[in-house]
């Protein structure tokens, strides 16, 4: 029997709830996504909703009776598609223009609730400190007793933010195939074997995760330690980005701090794959910083370190609406403070079927006289249909 939306709610918001997304907003004036997970507050168990408005992140707190009302008014008209994931079963709620309801639930092997976070001011990490986890002892983040060491707590924070922007994504990812992830200049592999370990042994997904990186003692170590972990669909390749073959099919690539160019092409191969999402963290955007000329600008392109942050900063926005050309959902996010690295934004792009034109953005690049690699790539010029 088809399940009301009330039925569907009233069972999905449990004790076995992991994670709840709201998307799909039909309103400018709302947020485009809230996500809800359970928190424990003063011995209480409640419903955190999270939303980002402009730089801000909000959080409102609701008891189940109070989330039920909110999330059967958000999907009357703000939203119009819940995603859901439990600990027996994830669903889905989509709405149509008209109102009509389409609800399904699909049942998979139970796994463990995830733990529901106390609501203090300690912030809670998804790998949390004092549960020492293999991959981060022999990379030198974690003590065998699962202590962070000093030297490591960046990078141990890193991770867990881009786990973090994982998490927001999983509704996309198929629960009923293998999924293939390819990580371009992957280096010594934190965030590749952080996926992994995330992705399969704690939210069980089926992944066949992929890095690839020029140093071959890097690749080597990588290969050694996956393979005594047990890891068996974790590879390590030694490989350049820009001529790598092999795959047909991707469902999300991700590309961390890729030099200069090296970006253009992880994007472009992104791309070509149809890939389902895309993480990037762009580094040294040299291209653009070396030729950009605008006569309007130059009272201020004259100072070499504006040049080259307006550069950055301009380069990863052209990568961003190129990308939304092709029918990508982008946003540009903070990875982690800016105290930690100036590298510190990331564009994450979701396939959203709806191509974008790219009148603005040529009239822009033509004016600083800044067409990027990714831009001739995903444009060739010897095709004068598909031209930008």
């Amino acid at each position: 029997m088809m399940k009301t939306l009330q039925e569907f709610l009233e069972e999905q918001i449990s004790e076995e709830l992991i994670l709840a997304v709201l998307s799909g907003s039909r309103k400018k004036e709302i947020p485009s996504r809230v996500r809800i997970r359970p928190v424990e507050l003063k011995g209480r168990i409640l419903y955190q909703a999270s939303s980002t408005v402009g730089t801000k992140v909000l959080h409102e707190n609701y008891t189940r009776k109070e989330l039920l009302a909110y999330m059967e008014q958000a999907l009357a008209g703000d939203y119009s598609q819940l995603q859901v994931q439990g600990s027996s079963a994830d669903g889905s709620v989509l709405v149509s223009k008209k109102g009509k309801q389409t609800i399904k639930v699909k049942p998979h092997a139970v796994k463990k609730p995830a733990k529901i976070l106390s609501h203090n001011r300690v912030k809670q990490y998804i790998l949390p400190e004092g549960k020492p986890v293999p991959f981060l002892v022999d990379l030198g983040v974690m003590s065998p007793e699962g202590k962070v060491h000093v030297s490591a707590y960046d990078k141990y924070k890193q991770i867990n933010r881009f786990l973090e922007f994982i998490e927001d994504i999983l509704p996309r990812l198929s629960r009923d195939r293998e999924i293939t992830i390819v990580d371009f200049g992957c280096g010594k592999s934190y965030l590749t074997f952080a996926m992994y370990y995330f992705l399969r042994e704690l939210r069980g997904y089926d992944v066949n995760i992929i890095g690839l990186d020029l140093k071959a003692d890097v690749i080597e170590n990588c290969s050694r330690l996956a393979e005594s972990y047990g890891y068996d669909k974790l590879h390590f390749c030694q490989g350049d980005i820009a001529g790598y073959e092999g795959l047909q099919k991707v469902d999300m690539v991700v590309t961390l701090h890729a030099c200069d160019k090296a970006t253009d092409y992880a994007l472009a191969k992104a791309v070509e794959w149809d890939a389902e999402v895309i993480f990037s963290v762009p580094c040294c955007q040299h291209e653009l910083n070396s030729k950009i000329s605008s006569e309007l600008l130059e009272p201020v392109l004259k100072y070499g370190i504006l040049k080259e942050r307006m550069s950055a900063l301009i380069t990863d926005g052209i990568r961003a609406n190129l990308l939304e050309s092709k029918g990508y959902s982008t946003q540009i996010l903070e990875f982690i403070d800016m105290e930690h690295t100036p590298k510190n934004l990331l564009i994450r792009a979701v396939k959203s079927g709806k191509e974008q034109s790219t009148d603005k953005l040529k009239k822009m690049t033509e004016a600083l006289n800044g067409e990027l690699t990714l831009e001739q790539l995903l444009y060739p010029r010897d095709n004068e249909k598909g031209a930008v």
